[in-house]
C-alpha cells in the first residue's frame, strides 16, 4: 500500500473490514486517513481520479466513520475489572499507553479528562475521545478500552461528554460534602442533618439514623459498630453529596438512553479522609437507590499529591485500605475502589492489590505530561527552558487550585544548570508538582512548539511511557493475565 498510494508515505496502521481498506498514514504534512474503497460513505476528504482512494484529515466526522467500520475502536464500559485511567493532556500519548497496557491484564482508559483539564488545555470532550481513538488505531490495539468523563460536577458538564461518546462518568459531589461536620458539636451535627431535605431520594434523616445505627457483621466475621453519633456525622457530612449524585445520575441516565455506561463516585477531593463507616452509609444508600455504580473513590488517610510518591504512614494507609475493603466485601465486591491522583505512588500499589485484589482502579493523568517534559529536557533543552520559565511564572497562582505541598521557593532556578542536568530536575518532587499543575499556562503559551517537538521525538516519548506505566501496572496485574491485544 505504501508504494501504490503515496510515494514516501509511512503507513502506521491499516485494517480491511469487508471490502474497504482504512489506513492511518504519516505524510510530511502530518497524519492522514486513507480509505480505499468503491464506497466512501461517511468519510470526508479528497478522492483520487479513479474515485477509489480518499485522503482525509483526522476530523470528528472521519473518526465517527472509522468507529462505524472498526468496532474495537469504540470505547466500552469496563465494569469492575482491574483498570487504569491513562489521561493524556496533549492528545499524543495513546500509542505509548496502548503498548504499555498490552498483555498486562489491566483494562485501559485511553480517554480520560476532566472539565477542568479541558478548560486549561483548550480541548473538547470530542477531541479527547477522537485523539485517543486515533492513537489506539495507530498502536494496533484491539482490546477493550474506556473513555472517562472525569470529575463531572454539574448537569451542564455531562452533555458534551455524552455527545462525544464517553462510556464512563465520574460524578464529583465534593462541593456538597460538609467538612465542618468533622469538628462541630453533636447538637450542631443533628441540626445540619435535620436541614437536609431527603424526600427526593425517598428517605429522611430519622430513617437514615435508624437504618444504619447498630452492629453489622462483616464478611470476615468482624463486627462493625455504627454508633448513632458516627452515623449522624456521616449522614450530615455526605447527605447533600448523595442528593447531588442521585440528581446527576438521573440526568445521565436520561441522556444516555439505552447506551450502557459506568458510573464512578468521587469523594476524594475533600478536606478529611472518608471513614469506612461513611463509605458504608454512602454505598448503602446508592444501593438502596438502585444507582449501579462500578467504582467509588474515597479520600484516604495521608497525602495523595499529584505526580509524586505517597506521603504518610504506610501502615496507617494499609489499615485504612483494609477498612474500606471490608465495606467493599460487605456489598459483594460489586464495585471497585478507585485511587485518584494515583500516578507515581509505587509504595501504594502492592497495598492496594492486597486490599482490593482485582477490584481496583488507578487514575493517572499528569504523569504522562511530565514524561513528555522529561523527553524535551533531554532532547530539546532550549525549548524546555522556555516551558520551565512559563511554569515558574504561573505556579504561585495555579498551586492553590490543586492539592500540592510544593511552594514557589522550593523550585530551583535553571541559572547555572547545564543542558545535561535538566532532565534530572524531573526527579525533584517540587519540580514535578510545579510542572504538573501549570500545564494550562504552559500549553497556552507554548502548546504548538511542545506538541511539534514531541511528534519529532515520538519514539523516545512512547518508550518512556511504556517503561514508566508498566512500573505502575506490574504490582496490580491479575494472577492470570492474557494479552488484551489480539
Amino acid at each position: 500500500m505504501q508504494e501504490t498510494i503515496f510515494q514516501g508515505t509511512q503507513v502506521l496502521a491499516a485494517f480491511r473490514p469487508s471490502d474497504t481498506t482504512i489506513a492511518l498514514v504519516l505524510r510530511p504534512n502530518g497524519h492522514k486517513l486513507v480509505v480505499v474503497s468503491g464506497d466512501h460513505a461517511g468519510f470526508v476528504g479528497q478522492t483520487s481520479r479513479s474515485g477509489r482512494i480518499l485522503v482525509g484529515e483526522l476530523t470528528p466526522d472521519n473518526a465517527r466513520a472509522v468507529r462505524a467500520h472498526i468496532p474495537w475502536l469504540n470505547p466500552v464500559p469496563l465494569g469492575v475489572r482491574a483498570s487504569m485511567g491513562l489521561g493524556d493532556r496533549l492528545g499524543l500519548a495513546t500509542p505509548g499507553h496502548a503498548w504499555a497496557a498490552e498483555g498486562q491484564g489491566i483494562a485501559p482508559v485511553f480517554a480520560q479528562q476532566s472539565v477542568r483539564e479541558n478548560v486549561r488545555t483548550g480541548r473538547t470532550p470530542q477531541q479527547v475521545l477522537d485523539d485517543a481513538m486515533w492513537g489506539a488505531f495507530e498502536s494496533g490495539w484491539r482490546g477493550d478500552w474506556g473513555a472517562d468523563a472525569d470529575h463531572v460536577k454539574t448537569a451542564e458538564d455531562l452533555l458534551p461528554f455524552v455527545q462525544a461518546g464517553f462510556t464512563s462518568y465520574t460524578i464529583d459531589p465534593g462541593e456538597y460534602v460538609d467538612d465542618e461536620v468533622e469538628h462541630v458539636p453533636l447538637a450542631d451535627v443533628l441540626a445540619r442533618l435535620a436541614n437536609i431535605n431527603f424526600t427526593g431520594i425517598g428517605t429522611s434523616a430519622q430513617d437514615l439514623l435508624a437504618r444504619y445505627s447498630g452492629f453489622v457483621t462483616m464478611p470476615d466475621g468482624a463486627s462493625l459498630h455504627l454508633d448513632e453519633e458516627a452515623v449522624a456525622r456521616g449522614a450530615a457530612k455526605y447527605g447533600r453529596a448523595l442528593l447531588c449524585v442521585a440528581e446527576l445520575y438521573a440526568v445521565l441516565r436520561e441522556h444516555m438512553a439505552n447506551r450502557a455506561f459506568d458510573v464512578e463516585i468521587s469523594l476524594d477531593e475533600t478536606a478529611y479522609a472518608t471513614r469506612p463507616i461513611e463509605h458504608f452509609i454512602f454505598a448503602g444508600e446508592l444501593k438502596r437507590l438502585g444507582i449501579p455504580f462500578t467504582a467509588l473513590a474515597p479520600r484516604f488517610v495521608g497525602a495523595f499529591e499529584r505526580g509524586v510518591e505517597y506521603s504518610g504512614s504506610l501502615d496507617s494507609l494499609a489499615a485504612d485500605f483494609a477498612g474500606h475493603a471490608a465495606v467493599q466485601a460487605y456489598y459483594g465486591r460489586s464495585y471497585k475502589i478507585s485511587l485518584h491522583s494515583g500516578s507515581d505512588k509505587f509504595s501504594v500499589y502492592p497495598l492496594a492489590k492486597t486490599a482490593f485484589g482485582e477490584r481496583v482502579h488507578i487514575k493517572t493523568s499528569g504523569t504522562s505530561y511530565l514524561l513528555a517534559l522529561e523527553v524535551l529536557a533531554r532532547l530539546e533543552p532550549a525549548l524546555f527552558r522556555e516551558l520551565y520559565a512559563a511554569a515558574q511564572s504561573a505556579f504561585p497562582a495555579d498551586r492553590v487550585t490543586m492539592h500540592v505541598s510544593a511552594r514557589p521557593e522550593d523550585v530551583p532556578a535553571l541559572a547555572g544548570l547545564r543542558d545535561g542536568q535538566l532532565s534530572g530536575l524531573l526527579a525533584l518532587p517540587a519540580v514535578r508538582q510545579m510542572l504538573h499543575v501549570t500545564y494550562g499556562a504552559v500549553l497556552t503559551q507554548h502548546g504548538s512548539s511542545l506538541k511539534g517537538a514531541l511528534v519529532l521525538h515520538h519514539a523516545a516519548y512512547e518508550l518512556d511511557l511504556v517503561t514508566h506505566l508498566r512500573k505502575h501496572m506490574k504490582p496490580l496485574r491479575p494472577r492470570t493475565t492474557g494479552p488484551l491485544v489480539q
